[in-house]
């Protein structure tokens, strides 16, 4: 997938007054997080492209051999220099999303920025654990200046492992709201962050993902957040929501099939597979029935368009059924098994004994639950007259399948009218708006410290 090079950094100076100071101390963790300059930076990155060493609890380069796995890219904030004594947790069905501060380089005057990692949520105690890690860190960082690291959590986990995190942990977990915290994450990317939120255009094969800016004047949209299941809400205001549909159809759907029809572990292995599968040879394609080369261009149909998801399975059984009982076979010579050709036609088995490959299962599968998610949400939003349509959640981990896949329903159904927006962040929506809570009140999205007084 295409990216775009991060602006280049602006070291500003800010100032805080003893006020805020008093009121940090006093409240712990309520700090007004400064987002002036903020760009989105490489992990491994720091402003002058060497590798930073900001304060993450483990190696990175152990990474492949933990139970998390981090976000490849980190929100830079150049301008926050406050201790921030809180991390935020959104632990869902499927997964447990974590995001919280760290230093750049240690040191207080060079900003810091925010940090993104996942857990599979059934590794819920490793997750307890990196916070444990977190929290010395925290202490080692700022010495007498630390106050006790707050957990602020939202999520169903929030409610079903409260007892075992603040047990485990001694700390204090703030229970928010997941919607609430939806909306504030998804406005906080779209206000603040520039060129986290793109649109995509498969007909640009150089960069199919044009960055936005940040921007304020958004509402109202529909954000359409795709977890274990699909949540469907009209946001009207910054702080103006309510949910209107929603489907059972979601990444837990993919991710329970594929693991009964593929074998595969890790959702991350089922996207692998689908970038390599053709539907082809087990869904029912408009060419299929039309013919081949030719579609239902009259109404928009081109000879690739899914006229039935999975819809050669039966023919295809059948046929080998009665081969079978013809005592007939449909190998080669020496009975070699290979792959079904791309019209679906015969029975061959592909090389470990399959009828169908998992790659394009796989592949099948991730379009009918996409296709299907993409045409709720345009009916959703024709049905309240909305024109923005933002996708978020675990699902769609910038998989350019995916992406395309709902954008193209959009545009499709739409007839172009309505646009879909996707975001390089998309799965942390709930964690980052549950961090943005723990701030005093009166607390504002610009100059959220104090009015900057120089530049360096």
């Amino acid at each position: 997938m295409g990216e775009v090079q991060p602006p280049a950094a602006k070291r500003r100076r800010v100032s805080s007054s003893a006020a805020d100071m008093q009121s940090a101390i006093a409240q712990p963790g309520s700090i007004k997080i400064n987002v002036t300059g903020a760009y989105i930076i490489d992990r491994l990155d720091s402003d002058d492209g060497s590798q930073s060493s900001h304060s993450s609890p483990r190696s990175h380069t152990e990474d492949e051999d933990q139970p998390y796995q981090h976000h490849k890219r980190d929100i830079r904030l150049p301008n926050h220099t406050s201790v921030v004594s809180h991390v935020a947790a959104d632990i869902g069905g499927s997964l447990a999303k974590i995001v919280y501060f760290s230093r750049e380089n240690g040191h207080a005057e060079s900003g810091g920025r925010l940090n993104f990692v996942s857990f599979e949520t059934d590794k819920i105690d490793d997750c307890i654990e990196y916070l444990r890690s977190l929290q010395s860190k925290h202490h080692e960082s700022n010495g007498a200046k630390a106050n006790t690291l707050s957990v602020m959590a939202t999520g169903g986990g929030a409610f079903k492992f409260y007892d075992r995190i603040k047990e485990r942990l001694g700390v204090d977990v703030v229970q928010e709201d997941e919607m609430e915290c939806l909306i504030k994450g998804l406005d906080f990317f779209i206000t603040e962050i520039p060129q986290e939120v793109f649109t995509y255009h498969d007909n640009d094969t150089e960069n199919p993902m044009h960055y936005q800016e940040a921007r304020s004047d958004v509402y109202p949209y529909l954000l359409v957040n795709i977890g274990s299941g699909v949540s469907m809400i009209k946001v009207s205001g910054p702080s103006q929501y309510q949910r209107i549909g929603g489907t059972s159809l979601g990444g837990g759907t993919l991710w329970g099939l594929l693991s009964l029809l593929t074998g595969a572990r890790t959702f991350d292995d089922m996207l692998a597979m689908a970038d390599s599968g053709d539907n082809g040879s087990v869904d029912l394609l408009v060419g299929d029935i039309y013919g081949e080369g030719m579609g239902y261009e009259k109404i928009g149909l081109s000879e690739r368009t899914i006229a039935s998801s999975f819809g050669k399975v039966l023919k295809r059984k059948r046929e080998a059924e009665r081969d079978a009982e013809d005592g007939g076979s449909r190998f080669g010579e020496k009975g070699e098994s290979s792959r079904a050709g791309g019209d679906g036609t015969g029975s061959k088995l592909v090389g470990d004994g399959r009828m169908f490959a998992p790659e394009d299962i796989s592949r099948s599968l991730l379009y009918a639950i996409s296709n299907n998610i993409g045409q709720i949400a345009y009916l959703q939003s024709e049905k309240h007259n909305l024109q923005r349509i933002y996708f978020g959640g675990s699902f769609i981990r910038g998989h350019q399948q995916t992406i395309h896949t709902l954008s193209y329903a959009i545009n499709f159904w739409s007839k172009g009218e309505k646009q879909a927006f996707f975001l390089r962040h998309e799965g942390y929506l709930g964690a980052v708006g549950a961090f943005m809570k723990r701030r005093p009140a009166g607390w504002k999205r610009r100059g959220s410290v104090d009015e900057v007084v120089g530049e360096e």
